[in-house]
């Protein structure tokens, strides 16, 4: 059992295939039917375009035509309208009855209202639970293995539910959490000798640093074999990647942004969509919100459709993140198209016409480790998209970089910001430790008097 390829070979092996649409737009009408039963929202919005009932999805190219995308404007508008009641907002939404929740978490809100993930059984069991059993397999982990859970508890999507996932793989988990800190984190993985760790990227980052004052000796004393990093985009990030697998002496997976996970590949290869018969995928321009056609270096905003479950209610929802996607055939001869994050739409920068991501911009400064921690924050006098040149970036010098060094260094940075992303930065200098370290996501972004 455990030396087969796939979590779940019967839906997994057949990715991309046409069975895999036919089980796809089954799938989809049933949905169709329990929303217009369940989600006045959706079907008011579905009639409005003609749609009446599942037998007016007839393929799966309909779907896009039956609903305009679900996005954080609609969300607050109906927010609005609902008083800001939740209980109204999921009712109104969501496929199923509100009496099958079981669980609750949400997104961190720091922009703004917490925006709900509601879960039924059916979701912790056959959509999310699954998910993860998939993903966690691909990444090699398997019976007897001992998981330290670092994601956030409170609220999180990858923490509480992902711990509630009734299917057993056979694997011990540790449920720390971020919320305890980064001594106790250590002391625990140290302690019950844990060898899978998830948490997000910069918390694996920042616990390198950490770990020789709080367990006197590097991070590679702990023997962790596997990292299962989401939560923001740093792992699919190659100078990122290279600094924590380095560090560790262990192997990186990338996480989530979707139902997605990285393979094994030497080089990074973007993240498998391995949920074909549990979500359907699709790629809309970020601005029209028109759909792209899924090709080897499509660019735009995800969009989600979760075919099982209810409560977790993703209904041509947009979460923001901009993916690229490659759909030829992975080196690593795993099934499934895959995507990378390049950033997220609330994150896009404009400089003179120049379109930025901080993504992007972690990517070009992470490459300087050593000589600067790789901790940056860019400095706004406006909320974005728009900046007024030059962008400006805190970035910290690394521990061993002198003061007689830091010209040389702003030089070669700022021509890389210019060769890579085509604009010139201007760099304010900081000393090492001096941004505070995030043990959830990081927000790169900071804005003048807020």
């Amino acid at each position: 059992m455990s030396e087969r390829k796939y979590w779940r070979p019967e839906f997994e092996e057949i990715l991309g295939t046409e069975r895999m649409r036919d089980i796809q737009l089954e799938r989809l009408r049933k949905r169709v039917g329990e929303l217009f039963e369940h989600a006045g929202y959706f079907r008011c919005r579905m009639e409005a375009r003609g749609v009446h009932g599942p037998e007016d999805i007839k393929t799966l190219e309909d779907w896009p035509r039956a609903l305009a995308p679900f996005t954080k404007a609609d969300y607050r508008a109906l927010m609005e309208e609902c008083a800001h009641d939740v209980y109204r907002f999921l009712d109104a939404t969501l496929p199923v009855p509100l009496s099958e929740l079981v669980t609750m978490a949400a997104t961190s809100g720091t922009t703004g209202e917490p925006q709900p993930y509601a879960f039924t059984r059916v979701d912790l069991d056959e959509l999310w639970g699954e998910y993860l059993q998939r993903g966690y397999w691909r990444a090699g982990v398997r019976p007897g293995d001992r998981v330290v859970q670092a994601f956030a508890l409170s609220m999180f999507v990858a923490g509480v539910p992902g711990l509630q996932c009734s299917r057993d793989n056979g694997t011990m988990v540790i449920p720390v959490g971020a919320e305890g800190g980064v001594a106790r984190i250590l002391k625990t993985a140290k302690f019950f000798r844990g060898n899978v760790l998830t948490c997000t990227p910069s918390l694996a980052e920042h616990m390198i640093e950490r770990a020789p004052e709080i367990l006197g000796a590097p991070i590679s004393s702990l023997g962790i074999k596997a990292l299962m990093c989401g939560g923001e985009p740093g792992a699919g990030i190659p100078e990122v990647r290279h600094r924590i697998e380095s560090a560790y002496g262990a192997k990186l997976y990338d996480l989530g942004a979707g139902f997605g996970v990285s393979c094994d590949h030497l080089e990074y290869q973007g993240m498998h969509w391995i949920a074909d018969d549990l979500a359907i995928y699709e790629l809309v321009d970020p601005t029209t919100h028109e759909p792209l056609a899924m090709e080897d270096g499509a660019e735009g905003e995800a969009v989600f459709t979760s075919l099982l479950g209810g409560g977790l209610g993703q209904t041509r929802i947009t979460l923001g993140d901009i993916h690229r996607v490659t759909v030829s055939p992975c080196p690593c001869g795993a099934t499934g198209f895959r995507y990378r994050i390049v950033g997220r739409v609330d994150d896009m920068l404009k400089v003179k016409g120049v379109i930025v991501y901080p993504a992007a911009i972690d990517a070009v400064v992470a490459g300087f480790i050593p000589r600067v921690t790789g901790e940056f924050r860019i400095l706004l006098d406006e909320p974005p998209p728009r900046v007024v040149p030059p962008l400006k970036l805190r970035i910290e010098r690394g521990a061993e970089t002198a003061d007689s060094a830091i010209k040389e260094l702003e030089t070669e940075i700022v021509r890389a910001m210019k060769d890579r992303l085509k604009f010139t930065p201007e760099i304010h200098w900081l000393a090492p430790n001096e941004l505070e370290r995030s043990d959830h996501k990081t927000r790169f972004i900071e804005i003048k008097g807020k």
